[in-house]
């Protein structure tokens, strides 16, 4: 019997869409985020498809966004937004808000979050 994946883990696709959506939701309501919003420009239902077809495969699932746009290439597809400590920091923070509000375990959120720091952290492409 295999390992059961971190996206079986915390409920498939249902619970992944439910993460996504309250993180984009999140960034809209809530003025701490301001700098994180302002780089995704009008509306966010692009943005939350592709991070939802990612993180399903990311994490262990169907790899919806590889099937659509082949390999994610994170960093090249980050460079045209001007990402910096301030944009990182919002980034997890309001994840980690997402995945708390959307009740994942403690211990899953907090394996997730330092992966999401690690990648988050690589996308910085300015200073501050």
């Amino acid at each position: 019997m295999s390992e059961a994946s971190a996206f079986e883990l915390l409920g498939g696709e249902v619970a992944v869409r439910g993460i996504v959506d309250r993180f984009y939701d999140l960034m809209d309501l809530e003025p701490e985020y301001a700098a994180l919003r302002a780089t995704h420009g009008s509306t966010l239902d692009s943005a939350r498809d592709k991070l939802f077809w990612f993180l399903c495969g990311w994490l262990g699932g169907p790899q919806h966004y590889t099937q659509r746009f082949g390999h994610p290439m994170l960093r090249a597809r980050h460079l045209p937004f001007a990402i910096g400590i301030r944009e990182r920091d919002q980034w997890l923070a309001c994840m980690s808000q997402a995945m708390r509000e959307r009740e994942v375990d403690p211990a899953m959120a907090e394996r997730l979050a330092e992966a999401f720091f690690g990648t988050a952290d690589w996308m910085r492409n300015k200073g501050g």
